[in-house]
């Protein structure tokens, strides 16, 4: 029964999407029973505060578009969609989502809360929800209640704009990408021996001689003073902080190029715009150089307003021991001058971290026990640890011998392997208390467009942030594939680029 006269069965509205097929995973989901419908006559409900009104527009600029509906944001009031800010359990960025016929609530006690919980409501909607011309809805919300507090507080994502240059535009877009799986960190990295991407007004030839080419010698590029203060805005807006790099002493041939006093030899070096690594450094030995990382760290804090700065210090071949540690001694206290906390690649801990700075693990599974060891010791003297091991989450290795795009050298990484690990237990000896969270990098040698970004970044991205922000209790690779075959659906009405990996389920 229930077929019509003419033997076909009546349209049926999908089910709206359930609570816990979000990525990340919520730490506790609670179905109910009757779902919100977003109408013509929905309003957006926000408290009278800048921050929250400022989320209302964000969610209603998604909305609008594809449902075709005013859905205008107003103060209080009952019913529709509402933002809430209140004390409660939720911490910085935790927030609580209850839905039901009347409405959908989102209470957290900080804004970042707030838009994190509208990432997860648009996960709960249609993807079709994320297109920008109308779309037939209709627009359910599953009811039930999701109570979301995240893991880690270091939830990031590194983009090389080094190797080859990235607009700011194209930052914007990947930006976007990330805020919708709760990413609350990008680290970009500024310099290298390929390219320097930074206006300094002390050393102008950096970025107008440095900046001037990439790998494979194309015109390179850099961000003025003004574009950067653009990213870093736009990012904020996303609830990100940006965390500037500038590598050294190792991965400078940009700057040494630009500048002959930098090398100890007084002679500058032709600029190089292949992948080599290894082969360059500043002069520990003199003074200019000390000179030169000043001005830098002092123009770069004073863009920057969050709390890091990255010094790299990774793969300083060309720099003996005893000049890295000199190096690392001299440089650390000038971050700290400026009023930011240093950050290092885990290499930093073969000198001294300076007190509260923090080493971002890059090794492999199979480094050897004692450099994994340095790092640990580190760490229970003191240092945080950001997880980004090279075989796991380095979003520029290729997913298997046939990508097109990509490095292979720290071997081929599939979706699940790139899931499968635990940041908790990774590192041996390590406190836990002392990882601050996970970052996935992503260096751009063989990268030049979007698409390119996206297809190494997706579908791997957004298990990274759920290894950053689910609890550890929700991980499971044959859980996770399926909530991650339907973020397909969005990703093509995003736009977005992917690889149908044939671990999952699509």
């Amino acid at each position: 029964m229930g077929a019509s006269a003419t033997g076909a069965a009546p349209a049926q509205a999908a089910p709206p999407t359930p609570l816990d097929l979000v990525v990340p995973a919520p730490a506790s989901v609670t179905p109910g029973a009757t779902p919100y419908r977003i109408t013509r006559g929905t309003q957006i409900r926000v408290d009278d505060s800048r921050e929250s009104r400022r989320v209302g527009e964000y969610l209603a600029g998604i909305l609008r578009p594809s449902t075709g509906y005013r859905l205008p944001v107003t103060d209080g009031g009952a019913g529709g969609i509402r933002l809430r800010l209140s004390k409660g359990s939720f911490g910085p960025e935790g927030y609580r989502l209850d839905s039901g016929g009347k409405g959908v609530t989102i209470t957290a006690a900080a804004p970042a809360g707030l838009f994190h919980g509208v990432q997860t409501l648009r996960q709960l909607l249609p993807a079709a929800v994320e297109k920008d011309s109308v779309q037939p809805g209709p627009w359910l919300v599953a009811g039930g209640t999701i109570k979301d507090t995240p893991r880690y507080g270091w939830r990031g994502a590194m983009l090389d704009v080094s190797r080859h240059f990235f607009t700011v535009d194209q930052v914007k877009r990947y930006i976007d990408q990330l805020a919708l799986y709760k990413i609350n960190k990008l680290h970009l990295h500024l310099s290298d021996d390929q390219g320097w991407r930074i206006a300094i007004d002390s050393w102008p030839r950096l970025a107008a001689y440095g900046g001037s080419t990439q790998v494979g010698g194309g015109p390179g590029g850099y961000y003025t003073k003004a574009d950067y203060k653009e990213i870093v805005r736009y990012a904020t807006s996303r609830y990100l902080e940006v965390v500037p790099e500038i590598d050294m002493p190792g991965h400078t041939n940009a700057a040494l190029a630009s500048y002959a006093e930098l090398n100890c030899d007084g002679v500058a070096p032709p600029l190089y715009t292949g992948t080599e690594v290894g082969f360059s450094s500043l002069c520990a030995n003199k003074e200019i150089t000390y000179d030169f990382v000043d001005d830098v760290i002092r123009e770069l804090a004073a863009l920057t307003p969050g709390k890091y700065l990255h010094i790299g210090g990774d793969e300083a071949h060309s720099t003996s021991h005893a000049d890295y540690v000199k190096f690392m001694d001299r440089v650390q206290p000038l971050v700290a001058k400026y009023g930011k906390t240093v950050i290092g690649w885990h290499q930093l801990t073969g000198a001294t971290p300076a007190k509260g700075a923090l080493a971002q693990y890059w090794g492999l599974d199979d480094t050897s026990a004692a450099e994994k060891e340095q790092v640990a010791a580190a760490a229970r003297n003191g240092t945080g640890v950001i997880l980004s091991p090279a075989d796991r989450i380095y979003l520029d290795m290729k997913y298997t011998a046939d990508t097109p795009l990509g490095l292979d050298w720290a071997g081929l990484v599939e979706v699940q392997r790139s899931y499968d690990w635990d940041p908790g237990d990774y590192l041996p000896g390590a406190p836990a208390s002392a990882i601050r969270g996970v970052e996935a990098p992503l260096w751009s040698e063989t990268l030049t467009r979007s698409d390119d970004i996206e297809y190494m970044a997706f579908p791997r991205l957004p298990g990274v942030a759920e290894l950053a922000w689910s609890p550890a209790a929700t991980h499971d690779w044959d859980a996770y594939k399926v909530r991650l075959a339907a973020q397909a659906e969005r990703w093509e009405a995003l736009g977005i680029d992917f690889y149908r990996s044939p671990q999952v389920p699509w």
